[in-house]
């Protein structure tokens, strides 16, 4: 795998077709890995295991917007020109809900309690995008860089391969650009995809990005890259960098956030935000949580489980008087000012990727390019970003 926060380079280059990508899947199915992608569900693109790469969303794309997302049928047969669904991979390392620990009261009155251990699975992760790619790196160092490490995620995070597919076609709502996390993959991952759909044929070029990529690699069938496929790709990804569809305003984001606490824009926000938490949901780096005990109808037997969290609950800041945060005002603002903000306090990096799904998964279809452009042009905080 690529190492938690290493950095990967450029190593070996192949072109596959579909038969290759195929048996990209068929190879890490044999090595014993759960690989999981993109495919087609319920009138989504979901992320779910595959079988063979013949469950990938051949022919299918997206349309996005502020509060809107639907798929469309494509006519090039592509499987990975769509943008970012309402999954990211955050759930397959940092699930949604995890059991901690059983108790038992046994029949001498003593308590009998059980830990439970974390999941044994050796994922591979097909179709990342780099903005996906960036968001677990994010994830990496807040699970497992630093003091405190979540014995969960690691073991779900170990070990795990995992496949880029950088962007060639962004949707309304991506702004990775503004962000510095795409269109293209630079780091973190083992092999990367791009797709090139042209007069000379359906395929990927592929390059590897750590040993255990090069091993996989090799076990494909494959041809050598050619200047033609490698000049297409290098092309689309670079067209897609110019075509984001929404961008953040060049200006220092967290001197923005820091300087605007309390400008009047928070209170335009927060009549529109319904405080649902949806945001947080879909967010590829939100990763609080609560703890929840429940017992049987017997009361013999408890379960504790951590289950995620949101800012944007009302007891998400209760203590014994009360909410810290009682009002969507300042939710809201705790949300914004930490992911663009304080999180460079605490992490060393923003907490935005730029996928853009808070904006496409908002009721009301608030997007956080906006909502930092208005408080920049009402304050005038943020200066020129560097």
């Amino acid at each position: 795998m690529a190492a938690p926060g290493a950095t990967s380079g450029h190593r070996a280059e192949a072109v596959l077709d579909r038969d290759g990508l195929d048996g990209l899947v068929r190879v890490l199915r044999l090595l014993g890995r759960t690989v999981i992608g993109p495919t087609l569900r319920d009138g989504a693109i979901v992320l779910d295991e595959l079988d063979s790469a013949e469950a990938l969303p051949y022919g299918w794309g997206v349309e996005l917007e502020a509060g809107r997302y639907r798929t469309r049928r494509r006519e090039d047969g592509a499987a990975f020109a769509h943008s970012a669904g309402p999954q990211s991979w955050k759930p397959f390392l940092h699930p949604e809900r995890i059991r901690q620990w059983t108790a038992d009261r046994r029949s001498d009155g003593r308590l009998s309690v059980h830990e439970e251990s974390p999941e044994s699975v050796s994922y591979a992760f097909l179709g990342v995008r780099p903005c996906d790619l960036r968001a677990i790196q994010i994830l990496d160092r807040v699970m497992a860089g630093g003091r405190y490490r979540d014995p969960a995620y690691l073991s779900r995070r170990t070990g795990a391969f995992l496949i880029a597919a950088e962007c060639t076609e962004p949707g309304a709502t991506c702004f990775c650009v503004s962000m510095g996390s795409g269109p293209a993959a630079d780091t973190g991952y083992d092999l990367a995809l791009t797709e090139v759909v042209d007069g000379d044929g359906h395929r990927f070029l592929c390059r590897s990005g750590s040993e255990e990529g090069d091993a996989v690699l090799a076990k494909l069938p494959h041809r050598s890259a050619d200047a033609a496929t490698s000049s297409a790709a290098a092309r689309a990804v670079g067209s897609a960098a110019e075509h984001m569809g929404r961008s953040m305003p060049p200006v220092d984001l967290r001197a923005l956030m820091r300087d605007s606490l309390d400008a009047q824009r928070w209170d335009d926000v927060a009549s529109r935000c319904l405080s649902c938490g949806n945001c947080t949901m879909v967010c590829p780096t939100c990763f609080c949580t609560t703890t929840e005990d429940v017992t049987d109808l017997t009361g013999d037997h408890a379960e504790r489980w951590r289950r995620w969290d949101s800012c944007y609950d009302l007891d998400f800041s209760l203590l014994h008087g009360g909410p810290v945060r009682a009002t969507p005002h300042s939710r809201y603002r705790q949300w914004l000012t930490h992911k663009l903000g304080t999180w460079h306090d605490q992490f060393d990096s923003s907490g935005c990727v730029g996928c853009g799904r808070c904006i496409v998964w908002c009721p009301t279809g608030i997007d956080l390019t906006e909502e930092a452009r208005a408080l920049h042009q009402e304050t005038g905080a943020g200066g020129t970003a560097q």
